[in-house]
């Protein structure tokens, strides 16, 4: 496999594993956080389950509309959710590659979450580093949502 074309990311939370899940899992949260900095989810269906679809609707800060859709491949309650990734365009499933994406949920002391993000094959190496800037700003954004919940004290 050409590892240039696979995309890592890691991240230590401060929340545990369990919440972590759920919100990655639970529609109405991830609406809150998917995407880039500055985008808004507009439409946001999860069927979470073993071969469901999933799909999102995002606007960026400048009104440009952003369409994904994928399928769940595997998921193992807290540790691993494995989902395909495909762009549409002007409604059309499957515009571009489709992708595969790995989340692995480690538990670690003191309530801690390490999140391991793995997207692979990308046709380029800037389709990859293009998703990287991506995920990273969502990645934030999640990391923000989840100081949150812990301050409204929700523990899942």
């Amino acid at each position: 496999m050409n590892d240039d074309r696979k995309l890592v990311i890691k991240r230590v939370l401060n929340a545990p594993r369990s919440l972590v899940f759920a919100a990655w899992i639970d529609e109405k949260q991830a609406a809150q956080w998917w995407g880039p900095k500055g985008f808004t989810t507009v439409a946001n269906e999860m069927g979470v389950r073993v071969g469901g679809e999933w799909w999102r609707r995002m606007h960026s800060p400048e009104g440009a509309a952003h369409h994904s859709r994928g399928f769940y491949r595997e998921i193992v309650e807290p540790e691993r959710l494995v989902f395909t990734f495909s762009w549409e365009q002007g409604g059309v499933p499957g515009h571009g590659p489709e992708t595969l994406v790995t989340l692995t949920f480690a538990d670690l002391d003191g309530d801690r979450t390490e999140l391991t993000l793995k997207q692979e094959l990308f046709e380029t190496t800037s389709a990859r580093d293009a998703h990287y800037s991506g995920w990273s700003d969502c990645l934030d954004r999640f990391v923000e949502h989840l100081s949150a919940l812990r301050i409204r004290g929700e523990k899942r």
